[in-house]
């Protein structure tokens, strides 16, 4: 059974960083990128970053591009989002899932195996 737990969320002023990490477990070769998922207030979830581990194709969400990076640590199964130049709508519950789209590929956050972790929450004040 695919798990995950996400971890770093921490309250911050606008233009401050902040690393999150996710720790995978049970992964299979059904999974083809790991991806970072994100939760705001009022908004349906939606994807906004992926990382494809063949490949090492990533791909971000338009709202995060050139201030959000994602990594990999193969040795602890982990991934991270490096955030930079945080925003206030940034402020949003954060999750990492496992995806089964090769590439990271369309809508690749439809595409998850295993259930959610517990999520980790991010608030940037203005």
């Amino acid at each position: 059974q695919i798990q995950m737990a996400e971890s770093g969320g921490d309250l911050v002023q606008a233009g401050d960083s902040l690393r999150l990490s996710c720790t995978f477990s049970g992964i299979n070769a059904a999974v083809f990128a790991r991806g970072w998922l994100r939760l705001e207030p009022g908004r349906e979830l939606g994807g906004i970053s992926c990382l494809a581990f063949h490949s090492g194709n990533t791909v971000y969400q338009e709202s995060v591009e050139g201030r959000f990076t994602i990594s990999r640590d193969d040795a602890k199964n982990t991934i991270y989002l490096q955030m930079n130049n945080l925003k206030p709508e940034d402020t949003a519950m954060y999750y990492c899932a496992a995806i089964t789209r090769l590439d990271c590929r369309g809508s690749w956050w439809d595409h998850r195996a295993g259930g959610w972790g517990p999520g980790t929450q991010v608030t940037v004040s203005s």
